[in-house]
């Protein structure tokens, strides 16, 4: 609702709002520019000014000095937008000589010293806030653990959260909010994620990516609130991390665990999860070129290119050690199991063409099992191998089968990224059999390095304009009764045609695709600004 408020008979105040306890709630993002006036700055509030004491020489107590009067202040411009702001009448903060950032919690003091680095402000610990501080706290209300509240008040600012994550996040709202000598606006700030998983994947696995470049995109990703990465770095083409149980695997170009360490560490800074990927059964071409013994053949003895023959305990043996190995590596909460593009599958008779992976199926399974129980029951094994680390584990979509003796375990979340593979099984399918859902649709999420086939370099604005987590498959959204069960989405690189682009490519061709991910992920609702408002608040941000 827009409107206008009479604040003193000489003028009016336009404001943007619903109207709360007679303060205006600014939300949606519908903002404009921070006023940015402070004290003993560069700027005199409306109605300041020198009093009619001071001009005729008498004493400041002759005559009351007029009260101060500011505009009403107005949402702040950050990406992803802000949910709420809750405006006030005030000089807003701004980064000062002598300002300092404390703490009330000792648990917060990495997210403390962070911010005081960046605003060049001194880390004061637990030692109570003044004039001109920023305080940080934990505050168990709230809605939900990544929720945060912003005061501006009284020349301070204070931010508190549930738990460590939300202040965080509301230390990167701070941050956007003073980039470029701009000031905090007056008011209050109630902010919360629409969806919990909110993910950048990347393929290390085709193309070798720097440990520097990867650490750079985990700044990048938590200034803009994202909490996971996903780092698939196993496949045909590469693996691409050090290994102690199997290191003939490993590619020249690899990235060390110290490397992985110091990655995951600046990752946790940044409440930011990892999420490792080592595909299986399929996209195991590296692990197969140092044990070929283990690759699937067909009736004919013709090789299958990047399968091992699941028929083979050796082939489950070797898989499973580098699970574990790397549970102890990768301390997050989600696995990726991979489990898509199994070529076993993709030939029209599997059992006639496989006839030890049909043999291995009734086997295992009884005498009415198929091929694809057969890779579901890997699959689930996978699992089960994750899940004894305490694991969340998800496949992706084309890993699922429909039909058959043998279901996917329950507790497999379905990464759905595509509806073009051999028996494609609409996205609702997943959701009516109650399964929890990641958005990384590769209509829109999919940044493919070649353009391969048909995929074509994702922009922003297609994104911001167009998609949302509830567009699963395609351009066309699932009903908004699924919407709790989509955890949420990430935006995914992809490095089929590997030297198409230099990794310094890669990050400029991801920078606007990324903001408008996060911000339709941040706030399900559309978004106030435009296209061309928001690029233009991406490239003043930075």
């Amino acid at each position: 609702m827009t409107g206008r408020r009479r604040r003193a008979p000489e003028r009016r105040v336009r404001r943007t709002g619903a109207v709360a306890g007679g303060a205006a709630v600014v939300v949606a993002g519908a903002v404009a520019a921070a006023f940015a006036f402070w004290p003993g700055g560069d700027g005199e509030p409306t109605g300041a000014g020198t009093s009619t004491a001071a001009r005729s020489g008498t004493s400041p107590g002759a005559q009351p000095s007029p009260t101060r009067s500011y505009p009403l202040s107005q949402a702040p411009r950050t990406i992803p937008a802000v949910r709420e702001h809750t405006p006030a009448r005030g000089p807003g903060w701004r980064p000062a000589s002598g300002a300092r950032v404390v703490v009330r919690d000792e648990a917060l003091a990495d997210e403390g010293r962070l911010i005081a680095g960046e605003l060049k402000l001194t880390y004061a610990g637990r030692t109570g806030a003044e004039d001109g501080d920023v305080e940080l706290g934990l505050d168990h209300g709230g809605a939900g653990p990544e929720s945060y509240t912003l005061t501006v008040k009284n020349r301070r600012v204070t931010i508190t959260a549930p738990a460590e994550a939300g202040v965080f996040y509301g230390t990167r709202t701070l941050k956007q909010e003073v980039h470029g000598g701009g000031t905090a606006p007056e008011g209050v700030v109630n902010d919360r994620p629409a969806k919990a998983q909110r993910g950048f994947m990347l393929d290390i696995a085709r193309k070798h990516f720097t440990a520097d470049w990867i650490e750079d995109r985990v700044r990048e990703l938590g200034d803009l609130k994202f909490n996971q990465l996903g780092l698939h770095f196993s496949d045909d083409q590469g693996f691409r991390i050090e290994s102690d149980t199997h290191p003939e695997i490993v590619s020249k170009e690899h990235l060390s665990k110290a490397e992985v360490r110091r990655i995951i560490d600046l990752a946790a800074s940044r409440h930011i999860d990892v999420v490792p990927e080592i595909d299986s059964p399929g996209h195991l071409g590296a692990v197969i070129a140092a044990h070929p013994d283990l690759q699937l053949r067909n009736v004919s003895g013709v090789a299958t290119r990047g399968a091992v023959d699941i028929s083979d305990p050796a082939a489950a043996n070797l898989v499973d050690d580098l699970l574990n190995e790397y549970a102890d590596l990768f301390p997050g909460p989600y696995w990726h199991l991979g489990g898509d593009e199994y070529q076993a599958l993709t030939v029209s008779n599997p059992a006639a063409s496989f006839p030890q992976l049909a043999t291995a199926a009734r086997t295992k399974y009884g005498p009415g099992a198929s091929v694809a129980d057969l890779a579901t029951g890997w699959l689930n094994d996978r699992a089960a191998v994750v899940h004894g680390h305490d694991r969340t584990a998800r496949a992706w979509n084309d890993g699922f089968f429909r039909g058959g003796q043998v279901e996917a375990d329950a507790d497999l979340q379905v990464a759905y990224w595509t509806g073009k593979e051999i028996g494609a099984r609409l996205p609702v399918e997943y959701l009516s059999e109650g399964r929890k859902v990641i958005n990384y649709n590769d209509e829109y999420l999919y940044y493919v390095l070649g353009e391969p086939q048909t995929f074509v370099y994702p922009t922003g604005q297609r994104i911001y304009e167009q998609w949302t987590p509830l567009v699963l498959r395609g351009s066309t959204a699932v009903s908004a009764k699924y919407d709790s069960q989509i955890l949420g989405g990430s935006f995914a690189v992809w490095c089929d045609r590997s030297t198409a682009q230099t990794q310094d490519q890669v990050a400029a061709g991801v920078r606007m695709p990324l903001r408008a991910t996060v911000q339709k992920l941040w706030d399900p609702r559309k978004p106030a600004l435009s296209w061309a408002d928001f690029k233009a608040l991406a490239n003043r941000l930075g």
